[in-house]
């Protein structure tokens, strides 16, 4: 099938892009070193003028072949603007070049960025064209708007589709067992003893890669963020805290009831993504807490399987309130510095990500993971199971975003305490409370106000 073909090829680099996003709130973006630059084709109109503009986007295979994809459609439609497409190093160094440019003054005429924390220490008010007045944000998603607005002004247009943090399942186990999607931890406590009793590992985990142990407890936030709704507001002020608030410490203690019950695959401490993925589709093990858009690594470990993969939220304490967690698409903004002739072409490309024509293109250049941000998109009829399930929870309103894109604190230790709990060396309790501490150091060094 076209779209399987797609993914074989895509399936790593969408794991990549994962990890680089899930990682965002610790400072990072999409992952890569070094830089290049590459100009996609030059057209000119009637008269014989083009105006040039520059796009910054990181250096990722799949980012590079997104902006590739895009910026061709784009010049279809615009033969008077040419776009040359440069690129950066991903995490903490592209970070520093993105921050760095634009104080200088520097920065490209159109770049791709972070939302959410990350897009407040860029102070857009003083380094970023605002576009709420701009008529085609109407069109645009709610989580994104949120997660692109900064002190009420609206900064970005929407780059690719959004993806969930939740439970990859084994659709065949499922369905051999007579399991029903679970709504509550209690439901799927009880899915998960009649899977092990069938000789199946419940909960696959992958502490050798072990950024893939946050997912319990990211994952879980949408029914955090249900019993109190201000919750990251609170969180970013030191007034509420994992180890005191009896919701958000249940994401902790989650993880422990699993290692607790036995439900772990027995490598699970060695196992990477790619073993996870392979166990999921073969149906040694049933359920992934993960990010749905490594989905797409599993035509390449185990081709064929796709479809038997299906995606679920993290379930609560209550089904009135199941919903799932996600990290909205990422943003593209105008800095101020650009003027003239090249910001009137700017703002035309910018807008153009709001278009179906420009996510039909994205699409092209990568399978999409959920939903496209805007109303304007649609998706193509062969996407993946896991991708369907994601976005019928983000268009019936069931859906909230990562803490991550609401609050600037993240402590960079929650990996590694995870799998601490995980592995039952410290209880749940414990590992909350060592992870307010974390957060506590984060806090301080952003210069907020959070108490011990």
């Amino acid at each position: 099938m076209k779209i399987q073909t797609r993914l074989r090829r895509r399936g790593a680099i969408a794991a990549l892009a994962a990890v680089g996003t899930l990682l965002a709130g610790c400072g990072g973006s999409s992952g890569g070193s070094s830089s290049a630059s590459t100009t996609t084709g030059t057209t000119s109109n009637s008269s014989g003028k083009t105006t040039k503009i520059s796009f910054l986007v990181d250096n990722g295979d799949g980012t590079v072949a997104m902006a590739k994809a895009v910026t061709d459609a784009f010049h279809a439609a615009h033969p008077n603007i040419t776009v040359d497409v440069q690129t950066r190093p991903g995490g903490g160094d592209g970070d520093n070049i993105v921050k760095t440019r634009l104080s200088t003054g520097d920065m490209a005429d159109v770049f791709q960025y972070n939302n959410g924390s990350l897009l407040q220490p860029l102070k857009p008010a003083q380094t970023l064209v605002p576009v709420d007045a701009a008529s085609w944000t109407s069109d645009l998603d709610k989580n994104f708007v949120d997660s692109t607005t900064v002190d009420g002004k609206l900064y970005g247009s929407p780059w690719g589709p959004a993806f969930g943090g939740g439970i990859l399942y084994n659709i065949p186990v499922y369905k051999k067992l007579g399991l029903q999607i679970p709504q509550t931890w209690a439901q799927f406590m009880a899915n998960s003893a009649k899977i092990k009793a069938a000789g199946i590992a419940p909960v696959i985990q992958t502490y050798g890669d072990t950024w893939t142990s946050q997912l319990i407890v990211l994952g879980d936030y949408h029914n955090v963020e249900a019993t109190t709704p201000d919750w990251a507001t609170k969180y970013s002020n030191g007034q509420i805290k994992y180890a005191t608030d009896p919701a958000a410490l249940r994401s902790f203690q989650h993880l422990e009831d699993l290692h607790k019950a036995g439900y772990f695959n027995k490598d699970y401490r060695s196992a990477k993504l790619n073993d996870g993925l392979k166990e999921l589709a073969t149906g040694t093990g049933a359920q992934y807490p993960m990010l749905g858009s490594v989905v797409a690594g599993i035509e390449q470990q185990v081709p064929g399987k796709i479809n038997d993969v299906g995606f679920f939220p993290v379930p609560g304490d209550s089904a009135a309130t199941n919903g799932l967690t996600i990290w909205p698409a990422n943003g593209i903004y105008i800095p101020k510095t650009t003027k003239g002739d090249k910001l009137a072409a700017a703002k035309e490309f910018q807008a153009f990500f709001a278009t179906k024509a420009a996510c039909d293109a994205l699409t092209k250049g990568q399978a999409p993971t959920g939903p496209y941000m805007s109303k304007q998109c649609t998706l193509p009829a062969d996407v993946t199971q896991v991708t369907k399930d994601t976005t019928k929870y983000i268009t019936e309103g069931k859906a909230s975003t990562a803490l991550e894109f609401k609050s600037p604190v993240k402590g960079p230790n929650l990996e590694k305490i995870l799998i601490q709990v995980g592995s039952g060396i410290e209880s749940a309790q414990k590992g909350a409370q060592d992870y307010d501490q974390d957060v506590r150091k984060q806090a301080q060094q952003l210069g907020l106000s959070w108490a011990s």
